[in-house]
């Protein structure tokens, strides 16, 4: 049985030649705002490095001292913005990978610990047509709203970062006999996803002098 194509890329670092939730903080709240808030927290970002909080805690707490409360609409239409500004990030190596295996049959599936709202906002800028698009799936870290529509803050899914790629993969995948998975990842958040794929490369889209 001929089993179908499925590319995995982590997004931060991989796709992009930066860390987004953080260029996602600077473009929202402004430098002051954002060297403030890195301030406050980081006795626990020097904890996370060092083993000691899960990397996911940290991340929600971030999350939460900036957009909780914000409307999940409003919050939406700055992470457009953020990605219409901010489309120099991509690899150029990498969108010609994307831009490749669609055209060769295969779906690609952007697999993130970034908040999917402005992962998704990035789409736009591979493949050469919307019904290409189509073959392209962000799976990411969501945000919690509450009835009123506004962010609280927290995430609805674990962080998808590690092992969670893995689960998410095949969560959306079904049946791991059925397709041959290439991965792309570039750090430890990667690791698990690159040894459960068929073909893993590591840090693939960096330029060479």
């Amino acid at each position: 049985m001929r089993r179908t194509k499925v590319c995995s890329f982590d997004f931060d670092g991989t796709l992009t030649d930066c860390d987004t939730l953080i260029a996602f903080i600077a473009y929202a709240k402004g430098t002051v705002r954002f060297v403030a808030g890195l301030l406050l927290y980081s006795p626990l970002l020097v904890a996370m490095k060092l083993g000691l909080v899960p990397n996911y805690k940290v991340k929600q707490r971030v999350f939460a001292h900036f957009f909780k409360g914000m409307r999940l609409t409003d919050f939406n239409a700055l992470c457009r913005s953020f990605a219409e500004h901010h489309r120099h990030i991509l690899r150029p190596q990498a969108i010609q990978a994307v831009n490749c295996a669609l055209a060769n049959g295969a779906e690609v599936l952007i697999v993130s610990a970034s908040i999917d709202n402005w992962v998704r906002c990035f789409v736009c800028y591979f493949g050469v047509n919307d019904e290409d698009r189509q073959h392209i799936t962000v799976l990411g870290t969501q945000v919690e709203t509450d009835r009123n529509g506004l962010l609280t803050g927290r995430f609805t899914t674990k962080n998808c970062y590690g092992a969670e790629k893995v689960r998410r993969i095949e969560a959306h995948c079904g049946d791991r006999t059925t397709y041959e998975l290439t991965a792309y990842g570039d750090s430890r958040g990667d690791k698990e996803m690159l040894a459960y794929a068929d073909k893993g490369y590591f840090k693939p889209f960096r330029q060479k002098a």
